[in-house]
């Protein structure tokens, strides 16, 4: 009697095994794939990073006293520009170096230049735009370089291209001078600012890893600052035009061949905010109270403020509109405010080898616009590491 009743469920079980083989087939020609795109994203972890940060505001906080800062020492870098080094021009102060940047709602992670190197191995970060570009890159090849003392380097510097090279990792921090981020050509003798050209600059930042750009202040230069003689836009050249407007436009055009020409799958965008200059001590200080010069002169502490001393920089507007019109993901390193609480962070007149008379009157002498290194361009990069890596 059993007979039967197994003969019968032979079709059953045959077609249950043939039903799960198919699935079980079908799930497997799946996983290959699977595991090809995770091997692709655990490929791009050191450029993507976890995005542990996501959900803090990194770039509202409050600026605390820590002893275990600065973390390099200006004798212990090789690359900082006279401008830029303070302690080695006679500041007498030094706390200036000690303040760490405390975001509200989370603990910035420390940087960590081996940390850097191993995960950024075989990559190129380029800094592209003006001066304060550079104090940025400076501060991270000294940031990296006090990290890894013994890693033998090279060191290639031209204009507009410098380049500094832990050869050990095969990691390059490169700065490209551009204030414009657009072309200046000279045409019969006259310097043309090319608003809608950047393919001359541009072509050295097609290889980079990271790119991280800054412009703004040389859009407003007036006189003897001024960069360019006239303006060419529409096949038109201007004497003079609205100033926010000449940068919009430059910016399309910096943010066009951005969209054209970066692989989003391999590099990283970074756009960093315009950095604030101290040269009006009314912007930080009531009438109450005395000042030293006429600028950052002097300053040795902070602004204790919680809204932005002064004027906001108009061009940020620009700058945030530029880059939401985009396609490419671009990460703002919104460091606008946190700099401009840093009124004692300029090298004032510890910049570079001045006479004594121009370190004699400061309200003619001071640079209140570049930072000392070490100094805040480290907490810059600091943000940078996190926004990058983490």
């Amino acid at each position: 009697m059993a007979r039967p009743y197994t003969n019968a469920i032979k079709p059953c079980l045959v077609a249950l095994c043939l039903f799960w083989l198919q699935r079980h087939m079908a799930s497997c020609s799946v996983l290959p794939r699977t595991r090809a795109r995770n091997a692709r994203v655990v490929h791009r972890k050191p450029m993507l990073g976890a995005k542990q940060y996501s959900n803090c505001s990194l770039y509202v906080g409050t600026w605390v006293l820590d002893d275990t800062y600065p973390m390099y020492q200006s004798s212990q870098c090789p690359i900082i520009d006279p401008q830029f080094n303070c302690q080695a021009f006679g500041r007498p102060d030094s706390d200036y170096l000690k303040y760490r940047w405390k975001p509200l709602s989370c603990e910035l992670p420390r940087f960590n230049g081996l940390d850097f190197l191993v995960r950024m191995r075989g990559k190129t970060v380029m800094f592209v735009g003006d001066s304060l570009g550079r104090n940025q890159w400076q501060s991270l090849v000294c940031m990296i370089s006090a990290a890894a003392p013994k890693t033998p380097v090279q060191r290639i510097s031209s204009d507009p291209l410098s380049t500094f090279k832990f050869l050990d990792y095969g990691v390059s921090v490169s700065f490209y001078r551009a204030p414009y981020l657009v072309d200046i050509d000279s045409v019969q003798g006259k310097r043309v600012l090319k608003l809608e050209d950047i393919s001359r600059n541009a072509d050295a930042w097609r290889a980079a890893d990271v790119l991280s750009f800054n412009t703004g202040h040389w859009w407003v230069h007036k006189g003897s600052l001024q960069g360019w003689d006239v303006m060419e836009a529409g096949g038109r050249y201007y004497e003079d035009m609205d100033r926010l407007v000449a940068l919009g436009t430059g910016l399309r055009t910096w943010a066009n061949w951005v969209d054209a020409n970066v692989d989003r799958a391999r590099t990283r965008v970074f756009f960093q905010g315009v950095s604030p200059t101290h040269y009006n001590p009314s912007e930080w200080s009531t009438g109450s109270m005395a000042t030293v010069s006429k600028n950052c002169y002097g300053e040795t502490v902070p602004t204790s403020s919680t809204t932005y001393p002064g004027t906001f920089p108009e061009q940020m507007k620009v700058i945030s509109t530029a880059i939401k019109g985009m396609q490419t993901p671009v990460n703002l390193l919104d460091i606008t405010m946190l700099s401009a609480l840093r009124k004692d962070g300029h090298p004032s007149i510890y910049s570079g080898d001045l006479s004594p008379e121009q370190k004699a009157n400061p309200d003619h002498s001071a640079d209140c616009s570049h930072w000392c290194l070490p100094g805040l361009p480290d907490t810059w990069n600091q943000l940078f590491y996190t926004s990058l890596l983490f």
